[in-house]
């Protein structure tokens, strides 16, 4: 079992910017890459970044040049770097791994930025 738990996210005005954090415990070894999904209301669940277990990373048109998706090996940790934030950006943030074949998801952190 892997257990992801999210933080960091918050209330933001137009502009600003959060920092979310996702950190792993449990049985961890191999996990691979860690994605960040955000969810709005009566929307899909949507992939925004991911992060490869090489360091490769991956973003969505809309957070391109603003997110940033890293990682601290030491700390079994993850971020979510966000950056000139917009109320489009409003949602619940989500990280996702896999490992054996099984998806594993933290519980979200709600974001929410005020024009």
């Amino acid at each position: 079992q892997v257990q992801l738990v999210e933080s960091g996210g918050g209330l933001v005005q137009a502009g600003g910017s959060l920092r979310l954090s996702c950190t792993a415990s449990g049985v961890i070894f191999s996990i691979g890459g860690v994605n960040w999904y955000r969810q709005t209301p009566g929307k899909q669940r949507e992939l925004v970044g991911s992060i490869s277990s090489v360091g490769t990373t991956n973003y969505v048109d809309s957070v391109k040049g603003r997110f940033t998706v890293s990682r601290d090996g030491g700390k079994n940790t993850w971020f979510l770097q966000m950056t000139r934030l917009t109320p489009s950006d409003t949602g619940v943030y989500y990280c996702n791994t896999w490992r054996a074949g099984s998806a594993y998801w933290g519980q979200g952190t709600q974001v929410t930025v005020s024009s």
